[in-house]
């Protein structure tokens, strides 16, 4: 999708501007957005917004100096001071020996079809019967005594880039949401639970009743829960839960981080980090991603990626910066808002599925511990260390018994990632995505017995 010509020409007239007034080189994005979201509960409207908002970034450089300023103020004595601003800013701030835009011939001008825009915006009227359907369907399942409320939204952002390389380019992406939270029980004994779904397109989204029921059942199901026994058991981790993993292994890998020495795979580069089969697939040109896009924050090529191949770690995640820094080439993964600099970022990031189904997985396992929700954040990014709150199941003799609360489950991620396997349950929903994971080898922590 090319940019509008409005936006477009505001792009180059201020970048014209900052030229004329002595930039060295500039970029500037401009992000136009909409929203609407209703929530509800017990029936009752509790919200309903709309939100617009039009956000313009401006990078200025001179020489090693760069500095950013934003605006939501598009007139031309707004822009005209915005240009003064960001010149006086980078005369002064240090110098960044890595800053810089990108060459000319590492541009790209591929604009791939990703159909991540769906032109039907809904009513007002149509997300709050997705969330009445919705909070109705979970309300209905026996044992659910309340409801923290239903959620329904859209939103639609117009991204455009412009720089002084020569880049220029747009694209929409747009977003619908549906989820609900209920409780089961009654005064101390409550348990809470949820569902949502969450599409590019309206027609995607997977229907309010289903995604209600689940949320009452999961609730539900939850009631009457024991603090394990402590000792090391298999680990098996709800894709909802799993998609975790992938996050801290993207920290790991991101390329500022290995740039300042400050991640615990640093020197991993080529080696096996994972067992053997593992891959892990980044993918901005998914159809219909929720990450999707067809240029990163640079105007460099985005591309389908397998950042993990049969277990090898392959690359880092690389902007221009962090690619100067450790003297490799850019990855095309930079990312950025209007306020500040760019970064690498992962777009659709998922593990490839494995050949087990999640119930064969589990029916393997003689003692171990399904994990559906995680507390805290207890993750050292630099040695690896891992140690959170955690919720699920108890496995006994390959079977989910009885609900778990008030567990903690510890281990180091290098040892983890090792002893990781997917199951074949693979969807995408987050924009990060994993399988059912089974991990060998952690320690669950409780007081029971």
């Amino acid at each position: 999708m090319t940019a509008t010509p409005d936006d477009a020409s505001l792009l180059a007239e201020l970048l014209k501007s900052a030229a004329a007034a002595g930039a060295e080189s500039a970029d500037a994005i401009l992000v136009r957005s909409s929203a609407l979201s209703h929530a509800q509960r017990l029936g009752k409207v509790e919200r309903l917004e709309r939100e617009e908002s039009d956000d313009l970034g401006l990078r200025i450089l001179l020489g090693q100096r760069q500095a950013i300023v934003s605006t939501t103020d598009f007139s031309p004595d707004a822009l005209s001071a915005l240009v003064d601003r960001a010149l006086a800013m980078a005369r002064v701030v240090p110098e960044d020996p890595y800053c810089g835009l990108a060459d000319p011939q590492l541009l790209t001008s591929a604009r791939p079809e990703l159909d991540i825009f769906d032109p039907e915006e809904p009513s007002a009227e149509t997300l709050i019967e997705r969330a009445r359907s919705c909070e109705e369907a979970a309300r209905a399942v026996a044992g659910v005594t309340n409801s923290e409320g239903a959620e329904a939204g859209w939103s639609s952002s117009r991204v455009t880039l412009a720089a002084s390389n020569g880049f220029a380019g747009s694209y929409a992406v747009t977003r619908h949401s549906l989820g609900v939270s209920v409780l089961a029980g009654e005064g101390l004994e409550m348990e809470r639970d949820y569902d949502f779904s969450s599409t590019v397109h309206g027609s995607d989204l997977e229907s309010a009743e289903e995604v209600g029921r689940r949320a009452g059942e999961r609730a539900v199901k939850r009631l009457n829960p024991r603090k394990p026994r402590t000792g090391r058991v298999p680990l098996v981790f709800d894709p909802r839960v799993a998609n975790g993993m992938l996050r801290h292994f993207a920290g790991a890998i991101n390329g500022a981080a290995i740039a300042r020495g400050t991640s615990f795979l640093k020197e991993r580069l080529g080696e096996s980090v994972f067992a053997k089969g593992v891959q892990i697939v980044d993918d901005p040109h998914r159809p219909r991603g929720p990450r999707s896009r067809p240029f990163d924050a640079e105007g460099l090529a985005t591309s389908r990626q397998a950042l993990v191949e049969d277990g090898r770690l392959t690359t880092w995640l690389l902007d221009l910066a962090s690619a100067r820094q450790l003297n490799l080439a850019p990855t095309g993964h930079a990312s950025r808002g209007v306020s500040g600099t760019p970064g690498p970022a992962t777009s659709n990031l998922y593990f490839a599925p494995g050949t087990t189904s999640s119930q064969e997985m589990i029916a393997a396992i003689d003692e171990g511990f399904y994990v559906t929700e995680m507390i805290g954040m207890g993750v050292n990014g630099v040695t690896g260390d891992y140690s959170r709150g955690a919720s699920g199941y108890w496995i006994e003799k390959g079977e989910l018994t009885h609900p778990v609360s008030e567990a903690t489950i510890a281990g180091n991620l290098k040892e983890m990632f090792k002893e990781l396997t997917p199951a074949s349950d693979l969807t995408f929903e987050y924009g990060t995505d994993s399988p059912t994971l089974r991990i060998d080898g952690m320690t669950v922590a409780g007081a029971g017995e």
